[in-house]
């Protein structure tokens, strides 16, 4: 199948000694387990994490080579025997750790989510991470607001009935000077660095801050004496590893609202698993205005079950 592997670590982006390569003879994954689901994948989204992990700076370290990936959107290819909630054909999405740059991506029935058919798969495959990041966050003040994971902050916040204020494009710091700021509720960060401190000047009594990344390429320092003056309470992610079923919860409403036309996916730049290195500049270089795809040509049905019928995992 076609994959790309990360051989070394190293910036993705570089025209030389690229630590990437793209593979089209990588062994296609096979089912691990009884309640495994083997999905081809349609499109693959782009997160600056993935950047940053091929980078070898992200807090998670991964054996080389490795392929990356993060959210992805597919179809059902193929089932485990104990496999329950799914069949092949059926719409899915999901995250991983890694894997998802690849035609094929084996996980748990229990990681995967069902698409509504009404729903762009490649929409679905930027939604996730970026979507599922956000709902787990009044005034809202979203940083790095021409994001994947900013214009869905943006979204939610409507949704939900908050006054939104959006920055983005490095011109945050000007812009909340130069328009008096007060009263923020809640502060969405996903690019850390000085500007988390600067904004902090800006929140009310119990605000809450939601450290989401670290696009500035610096972590933020949150300043113990405004916490303590302010009463404020800064919160992470990792729902995937500790609530689950909350993760769960919130990425089925999302699709619901996706299926009714409440948020939508904007889809900045699209490439093919070839062109990762250009993907790659577009969340570099600050290009991208919403999410980056990879998007994969229908590379067919493994097992041959044109006709819908399960491939199965084999008891032994």
């Amino acid at each position: 199948m076609e994959a790309l592997l990360c051989k070394r670590l190293g910036d993705p982006t570089s025209p030389s000694m690229s630590p990437i390569e793209v593979t089209r003879n990588h062994p296609i994954p096979e089912l691990d387990s009884q309640t495994a689901v083997r999905v081809k994948v349609k499109a693959t989204s782009l997160n600056f994490a993935t950047y940053l992990k091929i980078l070898g700076k992200y807090q998670e370290k991964f054996t080389l080579p490795f392929i990356p990936g993060s959210d992805y959107a597919g179809t059902v290819d193929a089932v485990g025997t104990a496999v329950t909630s799914f069949k092949v054909g059926d719409y899915v999405c999901s995250f991983a750790p890694s894997g998802s740059f690849a035609a094929f991506i084996v996980q748990d029935q229990s990681l995967l989510f069902e698409v509504p058919k009404g729903c762009d798969l490649v929409a679905a495959a930027g939604l996730p991470v970026a979507f599922g990041t956000t709902h787990l966050a009044l005034v809202l003040l979203v940083l790095g607001a021409a994001g994947g994971v900013g214009i869905a902050a943006v979204q939610i916040g409507k949704i939900c009935g908050a006054v939104v204020i959006a920055v983005a494009k490095g011109a945050e710091k000007e812009f909340l000077k130069s328009r008096n700021l007060k009263g923020i509720d809640v502060l969405f960060d996903p690019v850390g660095g000085k500007l988390t401190k600067e904004t902090m000047k800006l929140l009310n009594w119990s605000a809450q801050i939601l450290v989401i990344g670290f696009a500035s390429g610096e972590f933020p320092v949150i300043p113990a004496n405004i916490t303590l003056v302010k009463c404020t309470d800064s919160t992470g992610g990792s729902y995937r590893i500790h609530q689950p079923s909350v993760l769960k919860d919130s990425v089925r409403e999302l699709l619901s609202w996706m299926e009714k036309g409440l948020i939508t996916v904007h889809i900045s730049h699209t490439y093919s698993l070839s062109e990762a290195s250009h993907a790659f500049s577009a969340i570099k270089d600050r290009k991208a205005i919403g999410k980056v795809m990879i998007t994969f040509d229908d590379p067919g049905n493994v097992s041959g079950n044109d006709n819908g019928v399960h491939n199965e995992l084999q008891k032994e």
